[in-house]
């Protein structure tokens, strides 16, 4: 893999500079990475559509390709050409707990590349809060990787200068929106089966996930996205 030179341009999180996220944005849509802010972490985005640009995104995390990669949306109208169906199960939580820190897990649509969902057939996918990330999001056209910014494995980034130095040689650019809240990742929800099952706590607690749909979900094993 060509090892780059990052380019770090400084962004306001609440109100970024339209010409820099058209910037990113024109990168993503040409295949290649770049590091933006979420609520919690800094994450890696990739055109989810280009299954040569989400293969990039596992070289520089160096993750297992079992793994999916989720996805950030812009609005939830954008679900029904990405997944296979939207369970009645799933329309409470998304009511509730979108944009924000919860990924639910769906049948993953034939439009998706097959790495992208780590050939398991499910995608990821939560509705981007974080300014940045919304703007990018729009300005892309279409749904972006949102995997930790991260050698896989390792913990997440609160800020640039905690890039790892093989992330930041071969990204294409690199969002700066300063330090971020950090703490706990989204809560993941896989809504294809019933009961829903969690498959890692994050910050949206079990209980209230249990409150909202009337009974408590199953635990299911661990699975990163």
């Amino acid at each position: 893999m060509e090892v780059k030179d990052s380019t770090f341009v400084s962004v306001d999180p609440q109100s970024p500079d339209k010409e820099t996220i058209r910037t990113a944005a024109a990168l993503i849509k040409k295949g290649g990475l770049v590091v933006f802010p979420t609520s919690s972490f800094y994450g890696l985005g990739a055109d989810a559509f280009n299954p040569e640009a989400v293969d990039k995104v596992f070289q520089v995390k160096k993750r297992d390709r079992r793994k999916p990669v989720l996805i950030l949306i812009n609005h939830v109208r954008e679900l029904v050409s990405l997944v296979k169906s939207i369970p009645d199960q799933a329309k409470p939580l998304i009511e509730a707990f979108w944009p924000g820190g919860l990924t639910l897990v769906f049948k993953a649509a034939d439009v998706l590349p097959s790495n992208l969902c780590g050939h398991t057939g499910k995608i990821g996918i939560r509705l981007a809060g974080h300014p940045v990330a919304s703007h990018l999001v729009s300005t892309v056209g279409g749904p972006i990787t949102a995997t930790s910014a991260n050698i896989s494995g390792r913990g997440g980034c609160t800020a640039v200068v905690e890039l790892d130095s093989h992330i930041k040689e071969h990204v294409d650019l690199v969002l700066d929106a300063g330090c971020l809240a950090g703490g706990k990742g989204s809560t993941v929800v896989d809504v294809t089966v019933e009961p829903p099952i969690i498959l890692r706590e994050g910050v949206v607690a079990a209980e209230r996930i249990g409150a909202l749909l009337q009974a408590p979900p199953a635990a299911g094993p661990a699975m990163r996205f």
